[in-house]
């Protein structure tokens, strides 16, 4: 048997959320036993705009052993139960995408089975929304943790946080460099590739210095520095489905502190709200060929909360993914990997499990194939699932008062999304992948949020007829309103567990 050779150095070039949580989470892993070394540069900065999360981000941070209290109060964090959608569907109109199920199951056909047939056929009123946990304790502007007694409505929801990105990658630095990671200040001139195989053999930063490696980490941003202008690992582009491509972004002082994100539809994108500790978070997401620069800048600034505590900034980008993420002895991470709009919140969580994905299949000085291989074979569909779930977003609407609405309802859409629309609308049923990110309450969310309803509820709610609907529904409504009654509200939940201090004029 031949054994293998560990990896005795590893290199991650670019800092921010991405080459922090790499850096923090393969520290964690190798325990000392490999040499990690990031380079970044004071004078690059970072896009930042990764702010609001979704709950796999708690699964990461215990797998670092984060206590989240410390967590929350260092990045001047709040908490998220999901997403408010505003003008998406139609005008005038808004839904709720909960992190958690919808009701309570009550028998062997799924509630939202039940829930259907009963609205079909107009024996109850209301969106699916009243039944969500998540958006009565959304609503009422409340928290708490969610219960671990499964028997409780309270057990139904889920969370996630906002944070400032900024002080998230500050966090994690500490938390890297206390288990060995080094940090280089400097930007990359060069990158030298070995010329008997194309590998990466080493960068060189603009003071000279050389920094040698047997396997790298690319969070260089838009850029790929490594993955890209190195190594020519290609590009998908998916602007064709996901036509924004331009963000402008402002904080402003603190408004509402509301434990949810808002996304709100305007003429040529959407806007996004989010709010934190010590100001709210603000950016225009748009499409250039409907809107200018200036005018994007102007209609956010006219939408905030109160006044900017910085002149709007705008980032430029191209949806889609790398054709190859791992190419040669590189792995592209964060934004250098791909970038998919974020509508659903989802930056942050590409470049977690990117990240565990890598130390699952990291190789030994072998650096065999395979691994990249699977890589970018597992990395590809989780891309092409979450473009998906965008499109929806963007396809699903009855809006016809701008070019974007209009480009949108028009454009043909991946088979792959048609055929799940096809199933929900004819049958209500609810076609899924085994590597979706986003499960059921998700899709049912938007699908009914944004006006495609089921022709008929699935067909096994019908032959069920000695189950009490009725009562049960009445059941969970009361228990969700005695549950929301207890809770204290997000501001109160803060203050209690995890404010933050305050930040020094």
């Amino acid at each position: 048997m031949r054994e293998a050779r560990p990896l005795k150095s590893i290199v991650i070039v670019g800092g921010g959320s991405a080459g922090w949580m790499a850096a923090a989470a393969l520290a964690e892993a190798v325990g000392g036993a490999c040499a990690i070394t990031l380079v970044e540069s004071e004078a690059i900065g970072t896009v930042g705009v990764g702010e609001a999360t979704i709950p796999p981000i708690r699964h990461f941070n215990q797998r670092l052993g984060i206590d989240e209290a410390t967590f929350v109060r260092e990045t001047q964090g709040s908490y998220k139960l999901g997403i408010q959608f505003v003008d998406w569907g139609r005008k005038g109109h808004s839904y709720f995408h909960p992190f958690g199920q919808y009701g309570a199951e009550f028998d062997s056909v799924p509630f939202y089975h039940h829930w259907m047939r009963e609205s079909l056929a107009g024996r109850i009123q209301g969106p699916i929304d009243d039944f969500s946990m998540c958006w009565a304790l959304a609503k009422a502007g409340k928290f708490a943790h969610p219960s671990p007694d499964r028997r409780l409505i309270q057990s139904t929801f889920d969370y996630a946080y906002h944070f400032d990105a900024g002080l998230y990658a500050a966090f994690l630095r500490r938390y890297a460099e206390a288990r060995g990671v080094t940090r280089k200040e400097g930007k990359v001139v060069d990158v030298t590739l070995r010329g008997e195989d194309g590998f990466i053999a080493a960068v060189t930063l603009d003071d000279g210095t050389r920094i040698a490696g047997e396997f790298f980490i690319d969070c260089s941003g838009f850029r790929g520095l490594l993955i890209e202008e190195a190594l020519h690992a290609g590009y998908d582009n998916w602007q064709a489905w996901l036509p924004c491509d331009r963000a402008v972004a402002v904080p402003c002082e603190r408004g509402e502190f509301t434990p949810y994100t808002r996304s709100t539809a305007r003429e040529a994108g959407w806007q996004w709200r989010i709010p934190l500790q010590h100001r709210t978070g603000n950016g225009y997401v748009h499409c250039s060929q409907f809107l200018g620069e200036d005018e994007a800048a102007a209609t956010l600034l006219a939408h905030l909360d109160g006044k900017p505590l910085a002149d709007p900034r705008t980032l430029r980008f191209v949806t889609g993914k790398r054709a190859k993420f791992w190419e040669r002895n590189c792995v592209a991470i964060g934004l250098s990997a791909g970038f998919m709009e974020p509508l659903e919140s989802t930056s942050l969580h590409l470049i977690q499990y990117g990240i565990l994905r890598l130390i699952a299949l990291l190789p030994d000085a072998a650096m065999s194939p395979l691994l990249a291989r699977e890589y970018n074979a597992q990395t590809s569909r989780e891309y092409e699932l979450i473009r998906d779930f965008l499109i929806l977003h963007y396809k699903a609407t009855e809006r016809d008062d701008s070019e974007l609405w209009r480009y949108c309802a028009a454009m043909p859409i991946p088979d792959s999304l048609a055929y799940k629309i096809d199933h929900f609308r004819e049958q209500g049923m609810l076609v899924a992948d085994p590597q979706e990110l986003f499960a059921n309450p998700s899709w049912i969310a938007v699908y009914l949020g944004q006006g495609i309803l089921p022709e008929r509820a699935p067909a096994l709610a019908a032959m069920r007829p000695g189950v009490p609907v009725a009562q049960r529904l009445q059941q969970i409504r009361q228990a969700m309103d005695e549950a929301v009654a207890g809770a204290p509200t997000h501001g109160e939940f803060v203050a209690r567990h995890c404010a933050a201090p305050p930040i020094a004029a």
